[in-house]
């Protein structure tokens, strides 16, 4: 009898978050589940993995009927201990991450720690996919991603991603009574944040700061992700490890 895929699942907002339960619920009809996510919140670790201090890992039954493993560190933690110590011989052949509350279109891919769980595994040549809804409300509407992730995630399963590769998926935010314009695969927008540090006073009156900024949208283009999420598409943005500016190489070889 042919065996169900394994499908890996994991996130940066914690094991309790809603996001991870409903995207554990989807992945149980498409294959066997097993989740290994952080113990606590790891928004914007960005692929930080822990050294020099302990890791710790507990068996976790919050889901009915599914392996689950809290982790004490990152979600690129998360992955490599279940890569290479839970699964022992066996092989996911889905690694999912999310559903993030909040968006991870543009240059917040580099800060996702939703994202690192996906790059991590892809770094082990392993199919992964980044879930996203451009909603910061943790308790915000999901219902709308679940055809498009199930249709990604069925794809990916079926004929697996490029070498190297994660699907980078981000989804607007729900507008009530409406459904998704569609899927668009797209680029990453030309976009950054323009920091701004709130100095605060802490009741010993020492100073702190809090950061905060303006998202700032410099892309004009109708094939980025910023423009699919304003136009109430779901973006596909595939992703890879290599940081190489491969343009710059050549230009660079000139200088010496």
């Amino acid at each position: 009898m042919p065996t169900k895929p394994l499908i890996l699942v994991s996130n940066d907002d914690g094991i309790t978050s809603k996001g991870i339960r409903v995207l554990v619920e989807l992945m149980q009809t498409l294959g066997e589940v097993m989740v290994v996510a952080p113990n606590s919140p790891q928004s914007g670790m960005g692929h930080a993995i822990t050294i020099g201090e302990t890791l710790r890992l507990y068996s976790n039954d919050i889901f009915d009927g599914v392996v689950a493993y809290e982790c004490s560190g990152t979600p690129a933690d998360c992955v490599k201990l279940a890569k290479h110590h839970l699964l022992g011989d066996r092989v996911p052949d889905l690694v999912v991450s999310g559903i993030n509350h909040g968006s991870n279109t543009s240059i917040n891919v580099l800060y996702s720690g939703t994202m690192s769980a996906a790059i991590e595994a892809a770094v082990e040549g392993l199919p992964a996919i980044g879930f996203s809804v451009c909603d910061y409300d943790h308790n915000g509407e999901l219902d709308h991603c679940r055809e498009h992730i199930l249709e990604i995630a069925s794809n990916t399963l079926r004929h697996g991603n490029p070498l190297g590769t994660a699907l980078n998926v981000n989804f607007p935010k729900a507008q009530p009574g409406k459904e998704l314009n569609g899927i668009r695969i797209c680029r990453q927008a030309e976009a950054k944040w323009k920091e701004e540090f709130d100095e605060r006073i802490d009741p010993q009156g020492s100073p702190y700061f809090w950061l905060t900024g303006k998202f700032i949208d410099k892309d004009g283009g109708e094939d980025t992700d910023e423009w699919a999420i304003r136009n109430y598409y779901t973006s596909v943005v595939p992703c890879s490890y290599d940081l190489t500016n491969h343009k710059a190489v050549k230009q660079l070889g000139q200088w010496f």
